[in-house]
């Protein structure tokens, strides 16, 4: 089977929700992007102890596709050492139906399971997991609760 009728197979597509960008200094780099670039903050500064981060998310308007931040929240942080030796950008992220029919897709066309679906703080609650594969890209996903679901970033619905 070729990748684009296994693609096809994928029951409820994936959709492109954002691209992670990680930065030592949150604040500035979401200043720098409101001024630089007319983005608009969709979300306050969240912390997330289980991806030891903070988190904060911006938008375009009339853009579905959100731009995250993404900063280390101590010197302990698995993001460190990415802030101080390549910040920029960092991952992509996907929304998807069922994690587990989503994962079990991705392994199939080569993708690496590299942390198991557990909930996540900036989506309230959704759970999220992460991929790799060959291209060293970062993938995250976030399990959609219906087809209609915008995974919208906050901490509250």
């Amino acid at each position: 089977m070729s990748l684009v009728e296994s693609m096809m197979s994928l029951e409820e597509p994936m959709r492109l929700h954002h691209v992670g960008y990680v930065t030592a200094e949150i604040v500035l780099a979401v200043s720098e992007y409101t001024k630089k670039f007319n983005y608009r903050t969709v979300s306050d500064i969240i912390h997330d102890p289980i991806q030891t981060a903070f988190v904060c998310f911006l938008q375009l308007d009339k853009d579905a596709t959100y731009l995250e931040f993404v900063a280390p929240d101590s010197p302990n942080s698995v993001l460190t050492s990415a802030a101080k030796r390549r910040p920029g950008l960092n991952h992509l992220c996907y929304t998807a139906g069922p994690l587990e029919a989503t994962i079990a897709f991705l392994e199939a066309n080569g993708m690496r399971l590299i942390s198991e679906p557990r909930p996540g703080v900036a989506f309230t609650g959704r759970r999220i997991c992460w991929l790799i594969g060959d291209d060293l890209v970062p993938i995250e996903l976030i399990e959609r609760r219906n087809n209609a679901d915008r995974c919208a970033p906050g901490l509250a619905d």
